[in-house]
Order: C-alpha cells, then sequence, then structure tokens
C-alpha cells in the first residue's frame, strides 16, 4: 500500500512563533524540518541547535530554491508576509503564513492568486481552531446539546507582544485588533460554519501602552452574523500576569465556558517570573497560570500536523487564505467603526493600506 513520503519543511524566522511552530512540527511524524533562515546572525543557529534543524541560512530564499522542500512556515513581521508568500508561491512551495494574513486586502488578494496559479496551499494558522479545549466546545454545539446558539464571546489578554515590530503600527498594521482580535474573528467563523459576518461595531482606546505605540491596545468588537448570531471579542495588551484566554457560548438549550488556562494550569507566583515556552513573551512575575505542555493545550501541535497532511495527502485545509482575508476585511471594518463610531456594514471594501490608517492616520 502506497504511503506518501513525509513532508521537508522549511522554517522562515527564528523567534517566538518560529520557535513554537518547529516544536509542534518535531512532535509531527510526517514532517521533517529541514532548514531554518534568519536574517540576524545567530537567531536562526539558536533555533536549529534546539529543534535539531540541520541547515541554518541567512537568506530565506535559500529555502525556496532547494527543491527538496515541500512547505515553508513563515514567522516574520506582518509587513513581509505579502513578499514572501509571493516568493514561496512562484517557487511551487505549499505556505503556511502567521496571522494576520498580511497589512490590507490588496495583498491579499495578491497572495490568494499567486498560491492558486502555482497550485500550492495557503494555509492561515489560526491555532484556536485545533486548540482541544475549543475543539471540544465546538463539538458541543455541533452536536446540538445546545441548542441554536446565540451568543458567542472570546477573549484574549496579556500585557502586550513579544517582538518591538508589533508596537510599530507601519509594520503590524495595528495594534492589539490587528494582533488579537483576529483570532477571535475567525474563532467565530469557524464555530459558526463560515456563516458571513454582516456588521462590526468596534470600541478601541490607547491606555497604557501609548509611549510605544500609536496603536490600540484595548479593544471591544461586536459583530453580527447571517445567521443571527452576535458574537462578543474582548482584546487587551494591558492583562498583568500572563495569558487568559477563553471562550463562551450560549444557545437556545445551554452554555458552555472553556477556559483554556484555568482548570489544567499550575497556578503560579513568581517574584521574578519565569519563561513562558520557549521565549519570554511578558512578564510573569507575581499570580499566572504555569501551562502543562502549552503549545498543545494552545492547538499549534494539531495545527502544524494537519498542514503537514494537506501537503502530504493534498487534501483541503480547514484555515485558508480565503479564511484570512475574510478576518482582515473584519478587522477593517472594525477600526473604521472605532473611527466612527458606528456599526459597519460588511462587505466593507477598502484600499486603506493598513487598518490603523482607519482609526488613526499617520
Amino acid at each position: 500500500m502506497y504511503s506518501p513520503p513525509p513532508v521537508r519543511v522549511g522554517i522562515i524566522g527564528s523567534q517566538f512563533i518560529s520557535s513554537v511552530h518547529a516544536e509542534a512540527l518535531r512532535h509531527c511524524p510526517h514532517a521533517v524540518l529541514a532548514a531554518v533562515a534568519s536574517p540576524t546572525p545567530g537567531h536562526a543557529a539558536k533555533l536549529a541547535e534546539r529543534c535539531a534543524i540541520p541547515d541554518v541560512c541567512l537568506d530565506y530564499r535559500e529555502i525556496l530554491a532547494r527543491p527538496d522542500i515541500h512547505m515553508v512556515v513563515l514567522g516574520v513581521p506582518n509587513d513581509l508576509h505579502c513578499p514572501v508568500v509571493v516568493e514561496a508561491a512562484s517557487a511551487g512551495k505549499h505556505v503556511v503564513v502567521e496571522k494576520p494574513l498580511c497589512l490590507n486586502l490588496a495583498e491579499a488578494d495578491r497572495m490568494i492568486a499567486a498560491c492558486r496559479t502555482a497550485g500550492v496551499k495557503l494555509m492561515y494558522a489560526e491555532e484556536l481552531c485545533f486548540a482541544p479545549k475549543y475543539v471540544r466546545l465546538k463539538r458541543l454545539l455541533d452536536s446540538g446539546a445546545l441548542g441554536r446558539p446565540t451568543l458567542v464571546k472570546q477573549s484574549e489578554k496579556h500585557d502586550g507582544p513579544h517582538a518591538a515590530h508589533f508596537w510599530d503600527v507601519e509594520r503590524s498594521g495595528g495594534g492589539v485588533t490587528m494582533d488579537m482580535g483576529c483570532h477571535a474573528i475567525q474563532f467565530f467563523r469557524w464555530m459558526l460554519d463560515g456563516s458571513p459576518i454582516v456588521s462590526v461595531y468596534a470600541q478601541m482606546s490607547t491606555q497604557v501602552h501609548g509611549d510605544k505605540t500609536r496603536g490600540d491596545d484595548n479593544a471591544i468588537l461586536i459583530l453580527e452574523f447571517a445567521n443571527g448570531v452576535t458574537c462578543v471579542a474582548e482584546e487587551s495588551w494591558t492583562r498583568l500576569g500572563g495569558m487568559d484566554d477563553r471562550a463562551e457560548v450560549h444557545g437556545s438549550e445551554g452554555s458552555a465556558y472553556a477556559d483554556l488556562l484555568h482548570g489544567n494550569a499550575i497556578e503560579t507566583y513568581s517574584l521574578k517570573g519565569y519563561d513562558y515556552a520557549v521565549e519570554k513573551a511578558g512578564t510573569t512575575a507575581g499570580w499566572s497560570f504555569t501551562m502543562y505542555e502549552e503549545n498543545w493545550n494552545y492547538g499549534f501541535h494539531a495545527e502544524m500536523a494537519h498542514f503537514v497532511d494537506c501537503v502530504r495527502n493534498d487534501r483541503t485545509p480547514l484555515v485558508t487564505g480565503d479564511d484570512g482575508r475574510a478576518v482582515l476585511e473584519a478587522v477593517f471594518a472594525a477600526y473604521e467603526s472605532a473611527r466612527t463610531g458606528r456599526k459597519v456594514a460588511l462587505p466593507f471594501p477598502t484600499t486603506a493600506s493598513k487598518p490603523i490608517d482607519l482609526w488613526r492616520p499617520a
């Protein structure tokens, strides 16, 4: 019986999220980590040593030029997503791109078209669609246990980004809504089986980090879907004590609450703090919730295994570039709503180069 060969993977990027992806891929039996690239001397070598990756490059184009590499996983700043994806597609590589998909809708269309023309898969790395607790939550909803859905909520909060480029809105495209609101939007779309978003209302502010960014560090989003369900996202870069990530689903016959950290975490108090995952991501001094197998709990292992399977067996990804574009359109609508104080209807065509420009132009 024929068994497809393993998928050889190149990692483009070497810091926090690339470390997470590499660790997840190490646990995938059908993936082979072949190379890692970073323009900063020493960074790729450090990740390669930690994850037993045999080849190190300063230029990601060396990875794209290798015929033995089938798939690349991008962990680069938001403003580089589009050009690298287009180059990867031209080189015939399947692509996993981190959220948000890119800076604007024109870039999204370019990326989707490039991958479609090249016949490669464009996969959108939304790990919440693979987080075990959230997968179980969706199964409850799909089974009818909660009746007809009426309200879905998701919140993600911590004390700020782990990399400098997130603070720079010229590179990131926006603040916490762009960084973390995109998680909630795709979570809602997934929970509701792709029902279209019909309107977005948002309130945004910069409460704590005005010395670092002109982006929003607190945001509340209210989304209405075509199936009549209302969804609420709460996003913050101002919460101390580590990550908080939870969701609720309310229906006509029940409710369910899923908290990714409470319930299977070690409540921890530390005067000096400790490292999250592989790299430090914000302060953990004081009370926090230490995760056992944090990356697995967040769905990264299942996500990467799924994407590898899609390449290896030519399956359709659960989360694609088209999903990433739909999320980005809703993010733009949220920044427009925050500017006008009004609900914004979708579709929301815009030629703005970045979401932040709709709320706080340069």
